[in-house]
């Protein structure tokens, strides 16, 4: 099985994927995880992988540009059969869909960061969205680094005892509405018209209108919770 990481901060990844099981699992042969940086794929000087998001929101989003170089790069070498996102928008991470993923032969995961990422990347590239639960993280790395470990420790070998990993156990709520940056028009995805308008009054009914949407069709469940 192989693993690729897709990060910006590929530091906080390097010790919990290189240790214990994980690192005895890649000696082993049975898994291989590759973190990539995605400030490599960057064509400008500052090496940006992120912009201000349309509509005048707080914080910053990441850029799909860098995002499709490298995925498309690791595309051209390999079939994936899955492409993940971090993200609390996703499914609730257990150990069915760990069990799932062991099963496969190659994955990439994409970890968030900032605000989020340009919704393109999202409606475009990714496959699958996994969250680990119902709280905010400073970035998904923390989360990729859980499901790589999951993963990876109920593929056979990896662990002495097989049967060990298959006996183991078990602020408003709205999620949010997508959010996108510049380019306005990347290859032909085009940023809605009312992020660009200015009209802060239909930007907000907007994103009100996309999160009500999104949660109900997404997380149901938040919503029976008021």
């Amino acid at each position: 099985m192989r693993i690729d990481i897709l990060t910006v901060v590929p530091e906080l990844l390097t010790s919990p994927l290189g240790e214990s099981i994980l690192k005895r699992a890649q000696e082993k042969g049975l898994v291989e995880i590759v973190i990539h940086n995605i400030r490599d794929y960057t064509f400008d000087r500052h090496r940006q992988v992120d912009d201000y998001p349309f509509g005048g929101e707080a914080g910053m989003v990441m850029k799909p540009e860098p995002i499709f170089r490298c995925v498309e790069d690791l595309q051209s070498q390999r079939h994936y059969d899955e492409i993940i996102y971090t993200s609390p928008d996703g499914i609730t991470y257990d150990q069915h869909e760990a069990n799932r993923l062991s099963t496969l032969e190659n994955i990439i995961i994409l970890c968030g960061h900032y605000k989020g990422i340009d919704h393109r990347v999202r409606e475009h590239l990714i496959t699958r969205e996994i969250s680990i639960g119902d709280y905010v993280l400073t970035g998904g790395e923390l989360a990729a680094a859980i499901i790589a470990d999951s993963v990876i420790r109920v593929i056979p070998g990896a662990i002495g005892d097989e049967a060990s990993a298959l006996t183991d156990s078990f602020q408003d709520n709205l999620l949010a509405p997508p959010v996108y940056t510049r380019p306005a028009d990347f290859r032909g995805w085009k940023v809605p018209d009312v992020l660009l308008s200015g009209n802060p009054k239909e930007i907000a009914r907007w994103q009100e209108e996309q999160a009500l949407e999104r949660t109900a069709r997404l997380r149901p469940d938040l919503l029976a919770d008021d």
